[in-house]
């Protein structure tokens, strides 16, 4: 199993050898090497194949079970979770991100409408009353299993768009390709429980940790384009940052 997964630990290296094993399972998972349910050699013949202590190994483990993406079964052994998608934190859409790392998501639109907007959209997206919007909640899959449930509001004098388009690509490239050149955006992002409605849409259990997003983007016009709220399943999605100090 570890020649498998390409294992090698580096003595010399001034990274602590768990943290080796620790950062070689990470990018089998990551990569598609281990795939979610692979089952792991246990810990003795892996520290024997490595040529490392059982402790050493039984820290790497334990480090890779905490952190959510292996899980001990009674019976079963040693198994991945799940290769979480890990989001930088850019103005792109999340078809777009999962595209470009090699995923191939799908979409369910779940509703579509063409409404007019009521007095917080108006204020949000800074339209004038009785304008209309687009309002739609979508379901994105990737491999099959739900990741994401949004609901979005977007302006509808910029581009026209419906259920089918919605089904097969991505909002901000429908945007794009109405003239929107995106320059900014304010997202706030954060933390709940599932309600029984988004558990049983995301298939998760009642309770289960969601990681939220709200985000309204802005054009290089300075119009505000679209606003939406999304939840995501935290034990398959997480978001990247790097921090600058100013």
């Amino acid at each position: 199993m570890a020649n498998k997964l390409g294992l090698n630990i580096d003595r010399s290296s001034p990274v602590p050898l768990y943290h080796q094993v620790v950062q070689g399972i990470e990018a089998a998972i990551y990569s598609g090497v281990l795939e979610p349910g692979s089952r792991l050699d246990n810990e003795i013949d892996l520290a024997a194949q490595l040529n490392l202590s059982r402790p050493t190994m039984r820290k790497a483990m334990d480090e890779l079970v905490r952190s959510g993406l292996l899980v001990r079964k009674r019976g079963v052994g040693t198994q991945v979770v799940s290769s979480q998608v890990r989001r930088p934190l850019e103005l792109s859409s999340l078809y777009d991100d999962l595209t470009n790392n090699g995923k191939k998501p799908t979409t369910d639109v779940l509703s579509f409408s063409h409404i007019e907007a009521d007095d917080a959209i108006l204020a949000t997206l800074q339209l004038p009353e009785g304008s209309k919007v687009y309002h739609f909640t979508r379901l994105r899959k990737v491999g099959g299993k739900p990741l994401a449930l949004m609901e979005n509001w977007v302006r509808d004098d910029i581009a026209e768009m419906d259920q089918a388009m919605l089904s097969s690509e991505g909002l901000y490239s429908i945007l794009r390709r109405g003239g929107v050149n995106f320059r900014l955006a304010t997202q706030r992002i954060g933390a709940m429980t599932a309600n029984e409605y988004q558990a049983s849409m995301l298939d998760t259990v009642e309770g289960s940790a969601l990681v939220t997003m709200e985000r309204t983007a802005v054009d290089d016009t300075g119009r505000r384009v679209e606003t939406g709220q999304h939840v995501y399943r935290a034990d398959s999605y997480s978001f990247e940052m790097t921090l600058v100090q100013r």
